[in-house]
Parts: C-alpha cells; sequence; structure tokens
C-alpha cells in the first residue's frame, strides 16, 4: 500500500493503473457539499460523477455515471435499459456487489465488471473526477477517455436535482 491507502483504494488504484488512463489521485478527506468536493479535486461541480450501483434483477447489476447537481431519471433509464423495474441496494449489498461503500462506490476495481451507463450530460472533453475507493479520495481523468476504458454507454438518463426550497 502507497501512502496509507485502504484496500479498497489500493484496488481502484490498481484497476486506474491497469485500464492505461493517465489519472491523477486527490486526496481531501470528507467534505460537505458538492461545491466543497468539486472545489477540493480542481474540478467544476457537473464534472464531479457521482458512481450509483442500480440493480436491475438478482446478481444483476450495473454503474451509472452522475454528474454533480443531477439525480437519475428512473422512467429514462429503465426505457434504455429495456426493464420495468430498477432499484438501489441497500448499503450493505452495495458492499457486497462491489466492494465499495456507499459513498466510495467507483467502476475501477469492483467486484465484478458490472455495465456502465455515463449520462449524456457528462461534460465532453476536458477532465472529470470520480470516487476511487475512499471518502474523499478521487481519480480525476479525461471524461472521454473514462467513458473509454469503461466502454460506457452513453445516454440522457438524468435530471437536474431539484433546487432546495
Amino acid at each position: 500500500m502507497t501512502g496509507g491507502e485502504s484496500e479498497p483504494e489500493r484496488r481502484a488504484r490498481e484497476a486506474l493503473e491497469a485500464s492505461g488512463a493517465e489519472f491523477v489521485i486527490t486526496r481531501h478527506g470528507r467534505v460537505g457539499s458538492l461545491a466543497e468536493a468539486a472545489a477540493a479535486r480542481g474540478v467544476a461541480p457537473d464534472r464531479l460523477l457521482k458512481t450509483i450501483v442500480v440493480r436491475r434483477a438478482a446478481d444483476d447489476y450495473l454503474f451509472v455515471l452522475v454528474p454533480g447537481g443531477r439525480t437519475i431519471s428512473w422512467p429514462r433509464l429503465r426505457a434504455l435499459l429495456g426493464v420495468n423495474r430498477l432499484s438501489l441496494p441497500d448499503a450493505e449489498v452495495a458492499r457486497e456487489v462491489t466492494g465499495y461503500e456507499r459513498g466510495t462506490i467507483t467502476p475501477f476495481g469492483s467486484w465484478h465488471r458490472w455495465p456502465v451507463v455515463a449520462d449524456a450530460n457528462i461534460p465532453a472533453g476536458g477532465t472529470v473526477s470520480v470516487g476511487a475507493g475512499g471518502h474523499g479520495v478521487g481519480a480525476t481523468l479525461d471524461a472521454d477517455v473514462l467513458l473509454r476504458v469503461l466502454d460506457a454507454q452513453v445516454a440522457d438518463v438524468t435530471d437536474p436535482e431539484a433546487s432546495p426550497a
């Protein structure tokens, strides 16, 4: 292990290295908002990507990459996947199927190579930041490279998050 990284962080880093993508790991500890996390990683909020694990059926999951400030549109995601029902696994199941705690999930180094759907609103070109297996740990890399190495299916599957009242 390097720099005191955890086993999940090591798995994520090694998978990133194996992908051939150039990336930078940023460690900033826990943050209180999207804006704080984006600033800590040196990207705009819409370039900070959440990785959401979604259950299609028993033992059938996928990852959805969601830009900061957006949320999954369940009807559009169901239509894209041709299914009537999707769900979010509880925290324990998410950890069991990915090897990562909620808030640290990344397609890199997951226990399974689940399919990846990337929202079409992820800004093309330039850098984005994804989780890297630990709280406050991110990997920053080129957006187009990220989508290519993950063999992501790009589709419009999110809506803007509702503004707090």
